[in-house]
């Protein structure tokens, strides 16, 4: 069973960074893709960033330029390095896996996910 356990969210005042971890267990590492998503108050779970099985990163045009993910394979991490952040990335991230190669950003298509950590940016 796919365990993902999200970390690192908080209050932060906008232009602050923040950086999410997000502790993977229980499959095979290199087989699934990894991603996180977030969803605001009254709003629908939106992609944020993803990465596959070659490390190959995909990130919604929203945050590019601002939010970086990465994995380190050795301990089983998945991170997203938020920067510059604003009042409009205020809300509930989510790590999310599902297997195969290819990733994709359909929410529905994603089987694991975290409990989410919640982030806050105040102007």
């Amino acid at each position: 069973q796919v365990q993902l356990e999200e970390s690192g969210g908080g209050s932060v005042q906008a232009g602050g960074s923040l950086r999410l971890s997000c502790a993977v267990s229980g499959y095979t590492y290199g087989r699934y893709c990894l991603g996180w998503f977030r969803q605001a108050p009254g709003k629908e779970r939106e992609d944020v960033a993803t990465i596959d099985n070659y490390d190959e990163t995909s990130v919604a045009d929203s945050v590019k330029g601002q939010f970086t993910i990465s994995r380190d394979f050795a301990k089983n991490v998945l991170y997203l390095q938020m920067n510059s952040l604003k009042p409009e990335d205020t809300a509930m991230y989510y790590c999310a896996g599902r297997a195969g190669s290819t990733c994709g950003i359909n929410v529905a298509t994603w089987r694991f996910w975290g409990q989410g950590t919640q982030v806050t940016v105040s102007s």
